[in-house]
């Protein structure tokens, strides 16, 4: 197979499952709307750095976890965990718009990868999807697990990631001015969403156990 493949598979699979709104993409939406463009796109950097990292073990470890599912639902019940506690620490803080002077500025950026590395390193999500979709394909004889296929999906998947966010961030500063009741109310969403999240996981959990 061809380079392009495996980084048109990467890609195409990355902006699918990136698309929906979520804890990330939805957060890159709020740095945007509250910070700027050019910091919501370093946060972004941040998450998409980790989203490679989680790509390749997924991919590379596929056949592995596919055969364990004691490994996927460990990681979901430490996700459980942490959407929770996300959950209510977004629903307890509002969302405020702080002026900074110029040191604060520079730290913010800092910060802002820092924080898409984190919470891409909190959401688990991408390891099974990835492991599903690497697995379902290969059945498809679409995939393979030679690591020059490997590598070249992960560079898709990497820029297909970045494509969802730069949507995300395009359109939610495009539309400031007429966002107020999600400017108003990001802090909500966001916390809805991780709290579906962690109803979903527990009701995984739960049927893994009893099943």
């Amino acid at each position: 197979m061809t380079f392009a493949i495996p980084i048109f598979l990467g890609f195409l699979t990355s902006a699918i499952g990136i698309t929906p709104p979520g804890l990330i993409n939805m957060t890159a939406a709020k740095v945007s709307i509250e910070e700027g463009r050019t910091r919501a796109f370093i946060f972004a950097a941040g998450a998409v750095t980790i989203i490679l990292l989680q790509t390749f073990l997924a991919v590379v470890f596929a056949k592995f976890i596919d055969r364990n599912p004691s490994v996927v639902i460990l990681l979901r019940e430490v996700g459980l965990v942490i959407f929770t506690g996300l959950t209510i620490y977004f629903f307890l803080t509002k969302n405020q718009i702080k002026r900074k002077d110029d040191e604060t500025r520079l730290k913010s950026k800092k910060s802002r990868f820092f924080l898409g590395m984190l919470l891409s390193v909190l959401n688990f999500f991408p390891i099974p999807f990835y492991v599903f979709v690497s697995v379902t394909l290969a059945s498809y004889d679409y995939f393979s697990f030679e690591m020059n296929f490997v590598y070249n999906f992960v560079i898709g998947s990497g820029l297909g990631a970045l494509f969802a966010f730069y949507c995300y961030i395009a359109f939610f500063k495009k539309m400031e001015n007429k966002t107020g009741f999600l400017i108003k109310n990001m802090n909500y969403i966001i916390g809805s969403i991780t709290g579906l999240v962690s109803i979903i996981t527990l009701v995984n959990i739960i049927n893994y156990h009893l099943g």
